[in-house]
């Protein structure tokens, strides 16, 4: 005759019992949790990587532009040329701002792509 434990005589078993009940439903499902919570943090990633790319696009593109105004055929005088590097300047320093908002944002999406998954 073997003894069965009685759980409901102790209060952590009895605390825990929605818990595990909760994990063992969530391993039943097709895809564990622990696979879903990786998706969306590679989809995180992913983007970063996007506006990563796309300032550095804007640099690149602000540096051909730069040396466009070298090789031009006449040379640009001195007001010329600093009206042109204050708005390349511009360029790069709304890029900038952009990506760092864009950055800011990419922790509230990942947060709210776990607990999707949970």
């Amino acid at each position: 005759m073997t003894k069965q434990k009685d759980t409901s005589a102790n209060p952590a078993f009895s605390a825990a019992e929605p818990m595990m009940e909760w994990w063992q439903k969530q391993f039943s499902q097709g895809t564990p949790p622990m696979a879903r919570m990786q998706l969306a943090w590679m989809y995180s990633m992913a983007e970063a990587m996007q506006f990563e790319a796309q300032f550095l696009q804007a640099l690149a593109e602000s540096g051909q532009k730069i040396s466009q105004s070298f090789s031009g055929d006449t040379p640009l005088t001195p007001a010329e040329m600093q009206e042109r590097y204050q708005q390349l300047i511009t360029e790069v320093t709304e890029a900038q701002m952009e990506r760092m908002e864009k950055a800011a944002e990419l922790s509230h999406e990942f947060r709210r792509r776990v607990w999707e998954e949970i």
